[in-house]
């Protein structure tokens, strides 16, 4: 029997109910994720899945080291933009071990097809964390078509070279992906993928939407753009190459051995579907944080498993670095915990807690079996989501004794971890004032 392959998909701001299998309503022109639909139905789907952060580059962070990103000064809120072109501290140190660099270590072969955000070159990039291969973008966004960042600045590289290649992003990204595990057959070693695409994060363009790329100019953050129909398209046509990835994986008969895991960084953005969850991108509450996860291995995985495991992402990396029987490094002891457990059983479930803080608004957050702590804005909340998924029956007044409780529970784990320095914040290419309020 082959060790095991992986495939890591990660999709971008996408809403936990954005697909099919989570609830999705179907597009103007069908189902919305009729590839993504058939893995979790032939696979395992995770209810109670959680991003390790609101926003992008520090779930990236966790899902990198299977710690919280919180350790790790370039994750401590969202700095990774154009303006840390030159920093030599907000990115994925080199030196740190990472969920690649274990593998690979271990004869893994290791590639990252698509968005990094995790620091720029020359001091951080992927071929320097691990990953042996590098096609895709360095930034947090670029245009679908003149593949150019926030700045201006073009943006696609294969390994640590500027590339040119017209095409739409998506396809790109899918088609390489295609080629890479076709390469892979033809090697006597396992491989892990990670496939992070940069759909559906704006600027909302589909592949026949080349001619709104023209006129952007550069104003990436499109808030004048934009519609529920596109953002859908955008999500099918990335479903479309996740088909063709699966695919080529059954083809080269791999598909029985390859772990192919899919999620989100985070919540979803202004045309996302969350429900029955309410907020999105740079909240804590749960349309913010809980995201999609699919887990597909015939050989392990039952077909057509729901699990209720609580767990975050820096849990799933845990998960592959377990089941490839590979050790962590003795000095950076994971945050994340495995679920092979869950993956062989998932009516089984074992206890879990999990937290979170972000300096915007002063958030913070600690999910325990059905009990959410979260304070926004100095103000404390505790919600039952058993009962109430929506996040509206602050029961803070009738469970004062179980607030206290959390409460001091997340100072207790706050104290464990570096501070925010004041210098970090949430740094985006809009005003939070220009969004809609949710």
């Amino acid at each position: 029997m082959r060790r095991l392959n992986v495939v890591y998909i990660v999709a971008d701001d996408l809403g936990y109910a954005d697909l099919g299998c989570y609830g999705a309503r179907p597009s103007a022109t069908g189902l919305v994720s009729p590839v993504l639909d058939r893995l979790a139905s032939g696979g395992l789907r995770f209810t109670q899945g959680y991003a390790n952060s609101p926003v992008c580059s520090p779930t990236r962070f966790a899902l990198m080291t299977m710690r919280y990103q919180y350790r790790l000064r370039g994750a401590a809120e969202e700095p990774i933009t154009g303006t840390a072109r030159d920093s030599d501290c907000l990115g994925l140190p080199p030196e740190h071990p990472t969920l690649p660099s274990l593998l690979r270590d271990a004869g893994w072969r290791t590639a990252l097809v698509g968005k990094w955000h995790l620091g720029y070159p020359p001091r951080f990039g992927p071929t320097r964390a691990g990953y042996e291969e590098f096609f895709g973008s360095i930034s947090g966004a670029v245009d679908y078509f003149t593949h150019c960042d926030t700045d201006g600045v073009h943006d696609l590289f294969r390994n640590r070279q500027e590339h040119v290649e017209d095409g739409y992003l998506t396809d790109l990204l899918s088609h390489r992906a295609v080629d890479y595990i076709r390469r892979m057959a033809m090697q006597d070693a396992p491989f892990f993928l990670s496939l992070h695409y940069t759909a559906p994060h704006w600027p909302w363009e589909t592949r026949e939407d080349r001619h709104r790329s023209a006129r952007l100019h550069g104003a990436l953050a499109d808030l004048q753009g934009g519609s529920v129909r596109t953002y859908q398209r955008m999500i099918t046509q990335m479903d479309e190459g996740i088909g063709a990835v699966a695919a080529e994986l059954d083809a080269h008969g791999m598909l029985q051995d390859t772990l192919i895991l899919f999620t989100s960084d985070n919540g979803g953005e202004r045309y996302s579907d969350t429900w029955p969850l309410v907020g999105g991108k740079m909240d804590l509450t749960e349309g913010g944080i809980r995201v999609p996860w699919i887990a597909h291995w015939p050989r392990v995985v039952p077909p057509g498993s729901v699990s209720g495991q609580l767990c975050m992402t820096m849990d799933f990396s845990a998960t592959v670095l377990a089941e490839a029987g590979v050790p962590p490094d003795a000095g950076y002891a994971p945050d994340g915990v495995s679920l092979s457990p869950i993956l062989r059983d998932p009516m089984h479930c074992f206890p879990r807690t999990l937290y979170w803080r972000t300096k915007e608004r002063g958030q913070r957050a600690i999910r325990e079996g059905r009990w959410k702590y979260l304070r926004v804005d100095g103000r404390d909340y505790l919600f039952d989501l058993a009962v109430d998924e929506r996040e509206r029956a602050n029961l803070v007044q009738e469970q004062p004794a179980k607030l206290a409780e959390m409460c001091s529970q997340w100072e207790a784990w706050n104290r464990t971890m570096p501070e925010i320095p004041p210098d970090a914040g949430v740094r985006l290419p809009y005003s939070l004032a220009d969004m809609p309020s949710r």
